[in-house]
This record gives structure tokens, sequence and C-alpha cells, in this order.
């Protein structure tokens, strides 16, 4: 009990010290107290007809209006509605204020600006309707986007303004600040999500001591997606950043970026809705090849093991981002996962589905590709000739038995006399297949005849015995 009773003495004094370090401004405007709906329905005064020591006070008082949130889900009154468009037009006035005066900055307005854009932003998101489809459904935006757009527009112009002092946002701009910021991405309002990405990405850029944090807290997302299946909307935008951060790391590559690599991009491949991010995701893979070539097999080892296995359209994905790898590598790095990638490439130059088929064998152009084929070439004819053989031979789209044909002219040339030798061992295992199963269909048909011989039998001399 007098533990509590000392707890709250010490609550209060710590409010009373907090309250003192704040300074009181002197001013005629009055800005204390919580303003509520009903003062917004009173015109207030414009920035450029109060005196400029007055300006600092309107500001703080506009900036406690504007932190009234309405109800845009629901009909609302004639006076809801005025309330609504008066806080719009406060917001245009600060947003003006901060990017066309120059002395606006202190450390209480800051406090007063992060509190207003907390009580704007750092909301529950509206759900998505339980059947929404993100491939096909056009997306879902926030009601209240009329008020939302000038914040974020706002924290934007706030952030990179040269009046800010980062010394004292780095007080206030903290770990929660920037949790519940990336906590937002998860909005399916793609408007919002792309002022995040911007604000998010200025933030990284001018707090050196919060960069650490921001790459953890994008990695937790992240490993929710993988490992928890979590249909998460902002996946996109969140690797656009990740795009231009890895474009900056120093070199050589920290442990921590190789292992964000190899334990979040790459699995990333494995995920349903790889269609919606993959564009990004290859972006970051490719910049991390720039970066260090010698990572260039981990990353084809990581496609190879992630390759799908029944959607033909995450196949075009993959088959794609394995052309931009290849042009990014070296021969090195591809013949130390030559047997693997070429037994896939093969697989996919079979493919029922055209466009694969296609996709596969156009990976033949490729200059890596081309290399290592000359290089290696007694190891890739064994592989290859079996598909080639069987599209040319079965394969329902013309278009694909044309590329069929340029590939095996491709390898004709390279070593005709090897590509021969295959072709025949090849139909020599097809004509044995053929007689063998001729033969097993003979022992059937030999089967099936004595069966019904012996049954038509046992039948009669059930006959002659009645």
């Amino acid at each position: 009990m007098s533990q509590n009773v000392t707890n709250r003495v010490f609550s209060k004094l710590r409010e009373k010290i907090n309250q003192k370090n704040v300074p009181k401004l002197k001013t005629d405007i009055d800005y204390d107290g919580e303003f509520t709906k009903q003062d917004l329905w009173i015109a207030q005064p414009r920035f450029r007809d109060v005196s400029p020591e007055n300006r600092p006070a309107l500001f703080i008082k506009h900036l406690r209006m504007c932190s009234i949130v309405f109800d845009f889900s629901t009909e609302l009154s004639g006076k809801e509605n005025l309330g609504k468009e008066m806080k719009r037009q406060l917001l245009l006035a600060v947003v003006d204020h901060i990017t066309t005066s120059k002395q606006w900055f202190s450390e209480v307005i800051c406090k007063e600006i992060l509190d207003m854009i907390a009580k704007n932003l750092f909301r529950d998101l509206p759900p998505a309707p339980p059947d929404f489809d993100p491939d096909e459904d056009d997306p879902v935006l926030d009601a209240q986007w009329p008020h939302l757009q000038i914040v974020y527009e706002f924290l934007l112009r706030f952030m990179v303004s040269t009046f800010t002092d980062g010394r004292i946002l780095k007080k206030y701009v903290d770990r929660s600040f920037l949790c519940n910021l990336i906590n937002l991405f998860r909005s399916e309002d793609p408007r919002e999500r792309d002022y995040l990405k911007t604000i998010l990405h200025r933030v990284y850029g001018k707090f050196m001591s919060f960069r650490s944090y921001i790459r953890e807290a994008v990695t937790n997302v992240f490993y929710d997606v993988v490992y928890e299946d979590d249909g998460h909307p902002g996946i996109s935008e969140l690797l656009e950043i990740l795009g231009s951060i890895v474009n900056g790391f120093a070199l050589p590559l920290k442990n921590e970026h190789r292992t964000f690599l190899l334990r979040v991009l790459l699995p990333l491949h494995k995920c349903k809705n790889l269609a919606q991010f993959h564009q990004q995701l290859a972006y970051c893979t490719i910049q991390f090849i720039e970066k260090d070539p010698t990572l260039a097999t981990d990353i084809l080892a990581g496609l190879l093991q992630y390759w799908p296995l029944q959607s033909s359209q995450k196949e075009l994905l993959f088959l794609n981002e394995l052309d931009e790898v290849l042009d990014n590598s070296q021969v090195e790095q591809v013949l130390q996962v030559n047997t693997p990638l070429v037994i896939q490439i093969a697989k996919c130059m079979g493919s029922p589905h055209f466009q694969v088929a296609e996709r596969a064998l156009f990976l033949w152009n490729n200059d890596i590709l081309l290399e290592y084929s000359r290089e290696c070439k007694e190891k890739i004819i064994p592989l290859l000739v079996p598909e080639l053989y069987k599209n040319a031979q079965f394969h329902w789209n013309q278009p694909v038995k044309t590329l069929t044909n340029n590939v095996t002219r491709l390898f004709t040339d390279l070593d005709g006399e090897l590509f021969n030798q295959e072709e025949m061992k090849l139909a020599a295992e097809e004509d044995q297949e053929k007689q063998k199963h001729k033969e097993q269909k003979m022992v059937e048909q030999r089967q099936d005849f004595w069966a019904s011989f012996k049954a038509k039998h046992s039948d009669a001399g059930t006959n002659v015995t009645a």
C-alpha cells in the first residue's frame, strides 16, 4: 500500500518537473486546455494576420485543434461536417506555415507537432473486406484520407525542412514512434503506404542512430510474412526502401547484411503472393550481387531451393529473376551450382505451359549461360537432350517447337558429335522401352486369355456334374 502511495507521489513530482521544463510562451493568444469539436466551428486568425511574436502560440493552438479526430465512416450532422472542413483548412495552414516561414521551430513546437501527428496517424487501421483479393479487386481506400493526406504531407515537410533541429527531434522521435510508423504499412490504402515509404526513407537518411533499429523492425515484419504466413499489404514499399538501403551498404558487407539476404530476402520467394512484390524483391537481390559478386552463388542456390512446383505464374517470375541474376554473375559462380541449375532449366523447357517453356528456352541467349555452356558442354548436353527431343516430338505449341529447334542447333554447333551420341542413346532407350512395353502387353494378354479360359471350363465342369 505504502509503495503505491510513493509511486503516485513521485509520478506527480515528475509531472511538475516536466511542466517546468516546457517553457510557457508569452503571448496574447490562448492555446491552453483541451480543444473540442465546438472550437473548430469558430473562425481562427491566419498567421499573416498576427504579429510575429504571437505566431508560435497560434501555431500551437492550430496543432492542438488539428489533433481532434473525426469519424468518416458514418453520416454526420451539418456542424460536424463544418468542423471537418475547418480542420482541413487548419491543416493546410500549418503545412503552408512550415513551408514558407523560417523561424518556426522550437522544442515546444516539436513536441506539439509529434503529438498531433501521433493522434491523427497512429490509429486502428480499417480492415479489408473478408473476400478482398488484392490481385483482382480495386484497392481499399481509407475514408479519412481528406485529413490524413495533409497530415502526411505535413510530416514529410517537417522531416525534410532545413529549419528542423535534428538534435531536438531525436529526443521525441523514439523507437516507439518508429515502430508505430512501420506498423502503418499494413494500411490497405496505397496512397498512405506511398507517403510512408517516402517518410521512412527520409528518417533513415536523417538519423544515423535509428538506422539499425529501422532495419531490425522491417526485418521482423518480413519474418512474420515468411514464417507466419502473414498477408502484409506493404511489403513492396518496404522492399523499395531496402533496395535503396542495400545500395548504400559499405564494403565489405557485414555478417548482419549477409544473414538478412539468406534468412529474409531469399525465403520471401516462397510466399504465395510473391507477384505483388517480386519486382522490388528481385531489385534487392541484384543490389546484393552488385555489392558482392560472390553472393550470386547463394542467390542462385536460394532460387533453386524455393523454386515453385505447381504455380506456372511464379515460375515465370523466377525465370525472369534468374536471367537478371545470371546477367550480373560470373561463370565461376554459376559453376558452383551448375548441375541443379541446368536440371531446373531443362524441366522448365519441357513444361506444358507454353510461356514457361518459351522463357526457359530463351535463357540460352544469356551470355553467361552461353559461356558456361561452352566450358561445360559435356555436362550440359546429356541433361538437355531428353527435353529437347520431347519438345520437338510432342509439344503442342508451335513457337515452343521453333525455339527448341534453335536451341538444338546451338548445342549441335557446340559439339555435334556428342549431341548425336546422346540422341542415339535416347532413341535406343526409347526403342528398348517400347519393346519392353510390347512384351509386357503380350504377357498381360496371355494372362487374360488363360484366366477367361479357366473360368469358362470351370463353369462347364460344374454344369456336367450337376
